[in-house]
């Protein structure tokens, strides 16, 4: 523990921070775009902890780094921010300057000289795939999805054998724009939630678009417009461009689920976290809100469609 010009005390501190990426063009600050790194920096501003700036121009703390780069649309719930902090930087004092869309709920006193990216030993992704089961029964629920959205509807079970292939230690040198650190030893795995396939994929690090290159081509077998031999071809050692590769899945419904550290214990700040419950419930709602109208124009056009 050191001690900050004024007097007060500091610790290296890091933050777990959530956030709806989908208003932010991303997490890294960058010019002509706001980002949810801008949103931290402004509030660190308003606190009087760094010198505000402009854009991509905020100062930083000292020691200031983030766990990933999440890209424009994606959210999280356990990105981490550490850097140089006062004591009384709690995640609720933090959240005092954040929007409704960005929320710090927990938080961990680190040794000197821990750094959120590199210090990261596995990161976990999640994508919440709209993909109704294409051999569920009933008139209800998944079948009826499934009927409505035939394009979305997925075979389960190839699915899941596609998902496997990208199990292990793999080069994913042609489902990545990066040119290094392509191998990684990726965990991968899907729930399915009702309409919804939960892909899981957790790795040490992921070169750019990973996950949701990934998530495109195990959609495209369970959709029945790729084969399994197609995702060999991908993992092979020979390059794949044009119309053989996969372009990314939409970033919107992927989050940042976790950050693991081995010598971080993070504590959850129970006045915080019940303020970022509240935040992202009424995000939720306003957004099945949303859904619930485009769905009933759907509904009945799918009504007349069967009326003829």
């Amino acid at each position: 523990m050191t001690a900050a010009p004024g007097g007060s005390e500091t610790v290296t501190r890091a933050f777990r921070v959530a956030y709806d990426g989908r208003e932010y063009a991303g997490f890294q600050r960058q010019p002509h775009a706001r980002t949810v790194a801008d949103e931290l920096l402004e509030a660190l501003a308003e606190h009087g902890l760094v010198e505000r700036g402009d854009g991509s121009t905020h100062a930083t703390p000292p020691g200031y780094a983030a766990a990933g780069r999440t890209d424009a649309g994606v959210s999280a719930v356990a990105q981490t921010v550490a850097f140089e902090a006062p004591t009384w930087l709690t995640p609720r004092a933090f959240n005092g300057h954040l929007p409704g869309s960005v929320r710090v709920w927990a938080a961990a006193d680190v040794e000197d000289g821990f750094h959120a990216t590199h210090d990261a030993v596995r990161r976990t992704y999640r994508y919440h795939l709209y993909a109704p089961a294409a051999d569920a029964a009933g008139a209800d629920g998944p079948a009826a999805s499934a009927r409505r959205d035939p394009e979305h509807a997925i075979d389960d079970d190839r699915f899941r054998a596609a998902l496997a292939r990208f199990d292990g230690e793999r080069d994913f040198h042609n489902l990545t724009t990066d040119e290094t650190g392509t191998v990684r030893d990726l965990d991968a795995r899907a729930t399915r939630e009702g309409d919804a396939l939960v892909v899981e994929l957790s790795a040490d690090g992921f070169p750019r678009a990973l996950v949701r290159r990934v998530v495109a081509a195990v959609r495209a077998v369970g959709r029945g417009t790729a084969d399994l031999a197609w995702i060999d071809r991908l993992l092979a050692a020979e390059p794949v461009s044009g119309r053989r590769g996969v372009g990314p899945a939409p970033p919107e419904p992927l989050v940042l689920w976790d950050v693991a550290y081995p010598d971080a214990s993070f504590a959850v700040d129970r006045e915080a976290a019940e303020s970022a419950r509240v935040a992202f419930g009424e995000r939720h709602r306003d957004a099945r809100h949303a859904a619930a109208a485009t769905g009933a124009v759907r509904d009945r056009l799918c009504s007349a469609i069967d009326g003829e």
